[in-house]
């Protein structure tokens, strides 16, 4: 008997951000195919992709107009290193994120957290080619996620990571997080944000001698169970940073690229960073990219005609042209749809949708950033994030919620019935999950 692909993937492969012993008893599901919202399982089954395959895809999968651009690079030219040669494919990308970020001099690695360290090191060489090698250490927020490699690790604020390799981990100051849940007597969320900014006020005022930059997920602290701020926090950050003399870096790898109503979350805000990190949705979930831009004051801290002084960073697949001939595409996919307001539809839709999600009586902090949303559940089930992951697919629907918080993060073409089936599924695996707690 021929084994199944799931049993062969069990023997061969080790899957992310998994405890493998749990698949014995629930097994990874085979994708065949993907169209559109829809992934196609090899048993005939599908389910609708409600958080985007971890947050990537951004127009659907398989979509023709990416899918025609990979198949035309791809017959000029699929790779050159980037160190001493150029092609047309990245210069355009690095022309056109310019000017939609007001920053320049794009540097590519391959995933989200490659572009953290990427920016990490920049802000710290950019000091010490200044000469205040002092000022070498970061600060982030409480809760804040930005990968999980050993230096994005110093600036994640997630206790299972931190604790599993703390060793190997220098270790990152965390200062208060504008979260507006965590609202007191009465005030606004524009309140929480600044007061977390006090917060941030006096820490600097102890530590800005020696700190190279705050690292900031601006709006959404996705990891943190979809911590929402106001943009006050983002301005505030902003005129604390220059007054302090610490760089600002927005980690827009999760929430750039519309999740949150505009191209980039900093953006409401009325803010310019000093670094800007992009992944995911850069390639609409195609192939693997990031970015970092800065400013050119820190472009010209490198200029130099020492070795030493150049930013020390490569990564084999840098500027890799399919990619970002991909993202290229994606960016088109932008104007041809009209996606910003497209999406303000297509939110409104979905709220009307997810209204009696919103009212359900275990429900605590129902609330939505632009193509987020996100429910914080009352329950007493331990693991719940995994019982309601595995009653979602039974329904056809892929969500995995962040321990309590339940959240979805859809494509932006959804179509009616996707709506329906999103939002009924959503609270009917809730239900089904729920109803577990008297059995547990």
């Amino acid at each position: 008997m021929t084994q199944s692909l799931a049993a062969r993937s069990l023997a061969a492969v080790w899957h992310p951000c998994t405890q493998m012993k749990r698949h014995e008893a629930a097994p990874p599901i085979a994708i065949a195919r993907a169209q559109g919202p829809w992934l196609h399982d090899t048993e005939g089954r599908r389910y609708l992709d409600g958080v985007s395959s971890w947050w990537v895809n951004l127009f659907g999968h398989s979509h023709p107009h990416i899918q025609a651009a990979l198949t035309d690079q791809l017959a000029q030219l699929d790779h050159v290193m980037l160190a001493g040669f150029t092609h047309a494919p990245v210069v355009e990308l690095s022309e056109r994120l310019a000017t939609l970020t007001g920053l320049g001099h794009a540097f590519y690695g391959s995933d989200g957290a490659s572009a953290t360290e990427i920016a990490l090191k920049m802000s710290a060489h950019y000091w010490r080619n200044l000469g205040r090698p002092a000022k070498s250490r970061f600060a982030g927020l409480a809760g804040g996620y930005h990968g999980e490699t050993v230096g994005a690790l110093a600036v994640t604020d997630i206790p299972l990571f931190r604790e599993a390799y703390a060793p190997l981990v220098r270790l990152a100051d965390t200062v208060p997080s504008p979260d507006a849940r965590g609202a007191q007597g009465g005030e606004s969320p524009a309140d929480v944000a600044r007061r977390a900014a006090e917060g941030l006020r006096q820490w600097l005022e102890q530590h800005h001698e020696t700190t190279a930059a705050l690292i900031v997920e601006p709006l959404v602290q996705c990891a943190a169970g979809m911590a929402m701020h106001d943009p006050e926090y983002l301005r505030l950050a902003r005129a604390l940073c220059d007054r302090y003399e610490v760089h600002l870096v927005v980690d827009e790898i999760a929430v750039g690229f519309g999740r949150t109503g505009s191209m980039f979350a900093h953006q409401q805000a009325g803010i310019r960073p000093d670094f800007i990190c992009l992944s995911k949705g850069l390639t609409g979930g195609t192939l693997a990219l990031s970015a970092v831009l800065t400013t050119e004051t820190v472009y010209a801290a490198f200029y130099d005609d020492s070795v030493a002084r150049g930013f020390l960073h490569s990564h084999s697949y840098t500027g890799n042209p399919l990619a970002c001939r991909a993202a290229l595409a994606t960016l088109e996919l932008f104007e041809q749809t009209d996606a910003i307001n497209a999406n303000l539809a297509l939110a409104q839709r979905l709220d009307g949708a997810f209204a009696p999600l919103n009212q359900h009586a275990r429900v605590r902090h129902a609330r939505r950033q632009g193509m987020i949303w996100a429910w914080d559940v009352q329950t007493s089930l331990p693991d719940f994030s995994r019982r309601y992951s595995a009653a979602a697919l039974e329904r056809g629907l892929l969500l995995r919620p962040i321990s309590n918080t339940l959240y979805a993060m859809p494509p932006y073409l959804l179509d009616e019935e996707a709506v329906q089936h999103l939002a009924a599924s959503a609270l009917a695996a809730l239900e089904d999950t729920l109803a577990q707690e008297n059995h547990s």
